[in-house]
């Protein structure tokens, strides 16, 4: 299948998802949700998947909503439906993502803004090119965060810092955006595609099902209390030491070989 707004390509365990409105700097209109939702899905349900990668053409990553489309449907040349209007595509990606069984990758090329930059916070690692923009951009427009931004930004940089990025609106660079721990790591724009691809092989080479537990600990975890986190800690390892990777593990351990994980 192929998508009007979006490049899929599946290599290696991995699948890449670029954002492709390279002249809108990948603003989310067109069939960009519509792709980006299905792709999200297309790939979450693929056993041969084990890491996702998001990221963007040209110079974006993602600069957000389409502002000329929010013109027009406010101008009353373009009225907005229903559907945009209480149950926005926006929601079914950001759960689907979380839903997924695998560890999905922000590699942000460029300018993340308003819904772009709570696309790239809406995954569990982002790694930046030094050229990355991030800004909740939303205050600038008149309108309020979307895409899980009141949600996302105050689990990464606080409640205080969240409320200044989002009440001015303040543009910050990948510098800065690695000192707040929105990114891990920052990288030469030429160097981000391999490196995002190299951590997502080191992370495909990995046991599939012991990674997608975990993944659901730390966000399950996240508001849990501790007896809870440990019931469910119990229950996953427990999981895990049943299955064939397992097996393979602890025998190459005692072997000094590598393992070989299958994902059984």
């Amino acid at each position: 299948m192929t998508y009007e707004c979006l490049l899929y390509e599946v290599k290696d365990g991995i699948a890449t998802l670029t954002l492709n409105r390279p002249d809108r700097l990948n603003a989310l209109g067109g069939t960009l949700r519509e792709d980006l939702f299905d792709a999200i899905t297309r790939s979450a349900a693929d056993p041969e998947v084990r890491v996702i990668v998001i990221t963007g053409a040209g110079k974006g990553f993602c600069a957000g909503g389409d502002v000329k489309a929010m013109n027009e449907a406010k101008e009353g040349q373009r009225p907005r439906s229903l559907a945009e209007k209480i149950a926005p595509g926006r929601d079914r990606t950001l759960l689907a993502m979380r839903d997924a069984p695998q560890p999905i990758i922000a590699a942000v090329n460029g300018a993340a803004a308003g819904a772009g930059m709570n696309l790239a916070l809406a995954c569990d690692l982002r790694v930046a090119s030094s050229a990355a923009r991030f800004s909740q951009a939303f205050v600038k427009r008149g309108l309020h965060p979307d895409w899980g931004g009141t949600y996302f930004l105050p689990r990464i940089v606080g409640m205080a810092k969240a409320c200044e990025l989002i009440f001015t609106g303040a543009i910050i660079d990948a510098a800065e955006a690695l000192r707040l721990g929105i990114v891990s790591q920052v990288v030469a724009p030429e160097e981000l595609l391999p490196t995002v691809q190299a951590l997502a092989r080191t992370i495909a080479a990995g046991p599939p099902i012991a990674i997608q537990l975990a993944r659901r600990a730390l966000y399950r975890n996240a508001e849990a209390d501790l007896r809870s986190a440990l019931e469910f800690e119990t229950f996953a390892q427990n999981a895990c030491f049943e299955t064939e990777d397992a097996r393979e593990g602890i025998r190459a351990f005692v072997e000094k070989r590598p393992p070989q994980f299958r994902g059984r």
